[in-house]
Order: structure tokens, then sequence, then C-alpha cells
């Protein structure tokens, strides 16, 4: 059984807004869009996508062995929000065309638009034949 355990906390800038950045190869017209598109999101959902975003930096800068292109917060069970802090004990990533089970706890700024803490658990991978179960592609 696989499982990685990563416990870090990030500076103010959200890791989201860092792989926004580094997806569009500008900084500063990357993190102003994201940020801008996060405020229109009910504070919930803003919440996750910022987690979302920063699990795939976080794997991404602490595994070589994996290389993240999507990450969602509820795959196998709903993610539970307390304040600014989201559980998500079902969540999932994809890396290499395949889907990982994923296990993260993500404390978010008062805006929820950047990661103030964030731990993570990476589990087995997700079977090809589960995929449509859990709406992953």
């Amino acid at each position: 059984m696989m499982e990685l355990r990563f416990r870090s906390v990030s500076a103010a800038i959200a890791g989201g807004l860092v792989a926004a950045a580094m997806l569009n190869g500008s900084a500063p017209a990357a993190d102003s869009r994201f940020v801008a598109s996060l405020r229109h999101l009910d504070p919930d959902t803003r919440l996750e996508q910022v987690c979302d975003m920063e699990a795939m930096a976080r794997i991404a800068r602490d595994s070589r062995k994996f290389k993240p292109d999507r990450a969602k917060s509820f795959v196998t069970k709903q993610p539970r929000h307390i304040k600014n802090v989201l559980r998500a004990p079902g969540a999932a990533f994809r890396s290499k065309g395949k889907w990982y089970r994923l296990s993260f706890v993500c404390t978010g700024s008062a805006d929820r638009t950047a990661v103030v803490s964030f731990d993570y658990e990476i589990g087995q991978q997700i079977p090809e034949k589960q995929w449509a179960d859990y709406d992953l592609w």
C-alpha cells in the first residue's frame, strides 16, 4: 500500500496562484486573473478551488514521481467546511493520466483566496474501471 504524508505551511501567496502562473507563463497576470475569478465564487467553492490548486502544486513540488494536472476535493467523500478549513478525506488527483486517492486538510486565508497551511496524504491509485463511478476522466 502506497501512502505518502506531507505537512507544510505556505507563505502569504496561495500555491494555486503559483500553479496558475506556471501554467500560463505570466505570474502577475495569472495571479490577478485567478484571484479575480475566485471572488465570483461562493466562499466554500472558492476555498475548494485554492485548495485543489495547492494540492497540485505541493504534490508536484514534494514528489518527483507525480506530475499533477488536476485535483478534486470531492471524489469518494464530500469535503467538510469548517470556517476557513477544508477537510477533504475523499479527494483525488490526476498525474500522467492516472488518478490517485488523496486526503488533505487545507486552511485558507480569511477571504479564502490563499492557503495558510496544507497537510496531505497520497493513497492508492484509483483503478480505471472506477473512474466513471467517481466522475473522473
